[in-house]
């Protein structure tokens, strides 16, 4: 038997395991009952990387109870929000009592938050009961960027009065898309919204689409940062389902909104007129004239083929002077010094766009 116990206990070496005696009909070896005890007293004292010690803080994270809006309201409205959101509680940027200059505030309008049976500034906060008592100042909708409801939940306080057919796309928009909230473009606590007067509208757009603000201050440009047009005035920032959110269905349509002259149709029409006007301008500004794409004749030759006709570009070979054919047909104003008419032409002779 002492025998076999040692040819198995070698064998075992070879293979690299440790090996145990068989327990036998009869019972076990107590032999290595009494040494595999040890063992397992070991491995129990040996804490595991998975024991509830080892995971106690982040177990008692994923306890922790979401933050959630309360359900109930104050009793006296607006007069419990400033007992604490008083001038004390005023910044440099933001005023409680702004709120009252707005026409949220109106006491007639029937529609407002303080109009007769308005909930005040629980209309637009939601239930400030929970808020109100000490330890819960995060439990409501603060419209701030830092709320614990997402953007789409705190618009849906905004949306729930201001709907109409100006806001019916808001679900299709960019805006949407990319998670913006309406406190992120108009402020409430104001008597003069910036994004709402033409003056100061631009300032709050450009803000975050800043290849229009340089736009804008090229050369050539819609008189944008000049107080004469807003942003508003081609696009609805409320959601559209044309491109680029333009208010009207197609971009010619849009320019046509104040280039009437432009609509046609004409008796000989210039295809890339009917077709899209930014083939040939750059709406928000270029440094050409007439917010060009491109400077012609270049811009020209991207569809008409010069040969044979007493068109070159424009370089210093075919300058006045040097010897240059043609070059005096392209100085100045290039094509359109005799293709005049390159928005079409109603002229029976105008099949050339020439008069």
């Amino acid at each position: 038997m002492n025998i076999t116990r040692s040819l198995l206990s070698t064998m075992a070496l070879v293979v690299g395991v440790a090996w145990q005696p068989m327990a036998t009909a009869q019972g076990s070896d107590p032999a290595s009952t009494a040494t595999s005890a040890p063992s397992a007293a070991a491995s129990a004292a040996t804490p595991s990387a998975s024991s509830p010690s080892a995971s106690a803080p982040e177990a008692a994270r994923k306890a922790a109870p979401p933050v959630v809006q309360g359900t109930e309201y104050t009793e006296k409205g607006a007069d419990t929000c400033l007992g604490c959101h008083d001038p004390d509680s005023d910044t440099s940027t933001f005023t409680t009592a702004d709120i009252f200059k707005s026409r949220h505030a109106q006491r007639g309008n029937a529609h407002a938050p303080f109009g007769p049976g308005g909930l005040q500034c629980e209309a637009c906060h939601g239930p400030g009961a929970r808020h109100s008592v000490k330890g819960a100042k995060t439990a409501i909708n603060s419209l701030k960027s830092n709320s614990f409801l997402s953007a789409r939940e705190r618009n849906q306080t905004c949306l729930g009065c201001h709907q109409g057919q100006t806001r019916n796309a808001w679900h299709v928009g960019a805006h949407d898309r990319n998670q913006l909230a309406c406190t992120d473009c108009h402020k409430l606590h104001t008597g003069n919204d910036a994004v709402l007067a033409k003056t100061t509208q631009p300032e709050v757009c450009v803000g975050c689409h800043t290849q229009q603000r340089a736009d804008f201050h090229k050369a050539s440009t819609h008189p944008v940062r000049f107080g004469l047009m807003t942003c508003s005035d081609c696009h609805n920032p409320h959601g559209s389902t044309t491109v680029a959110m333009l208010n009207k269905p197609t971009v010619n349509q849009t320019c046509y909104t104040c280039h009437a002259e432009k609509r046609g149709p004409m008796l000989w029409e210039h295809a890339p007129v009917a077709e899209d006007c930014t083939l040939c301008h750059s709406p928000h500004g270029s440094v050409r004239p007439a917010l060009l794409n491109k400077t012609p004749p270049l811009l020209c030759q991207q569809c008409h083929a010069p040969a044979g006709h007493p068109s070159v570009a424009r370089t210093g070979a075919a300058l006045p002077g040097n010897g240059g054919v043609g070059a005096a047909f392209v100085v100045a104003g290039s094509c359109t010094n005799c293709h005049s008419q390159v928005h079409g032409s109603n002229h029976p002779a105008g099949a050339k766009l020439m008069r």
